[in-house]
């Protein structure tokens, strides 16, 4: 990809990244994630939405609240998505699809949404 390019899908995305709320941006990638890899029978498919969701909300998270809470916050959604596969053994799948689900929005929204509201 050249740099004309990368400028191109740069300016698609919600500008400025400050006052991007993160919290819904989580829940649709987990909970598009799942539905996209459970209807369509495509786990790749599923893995992309939960990928490209996640880095949107990481752009934001970096430029609100810095490297460290950023980093704090990919690894709740990246946990909660490992997670809701033991979970699912127990509780069922959308279950532990929603569980882990809230419990993301709920942190980035703690960490980062919330915190720009103050």
């Amino acid at each position: 990809m050249t740099t004309t390019q990368l400028s191109d899908l740069t300016r698609l995305l919600p500008s400025p990244a400050e006052d991007v709320r993160t919290a819904p941006i989580v829940a649709a990638g987990l909970l598009g994630g799942y539905s996209a890899a459970r209807f369509t029978g495509n786990r790749p498919l599923g893995g992309v939405v939960l990928g490209l969701a996640g880095a949107l909300a990481a752009r934001t998270w970096v430029a609100r609240r810095g490297p460290g809470t950023a980093a704090a916050l990919g690894a709740v959604y990246i946990l909660g998505f490992g997670l809701s596969h033991p979970l699912a053994k127990r509780i069922g799948a959308w279950p532990s699809v929603l569980t882990v689900t809230a419990a993301s929005a709920a942190a980035a929204h703690v960490l980062s949404d919330g915190a720009a509201e103050r």
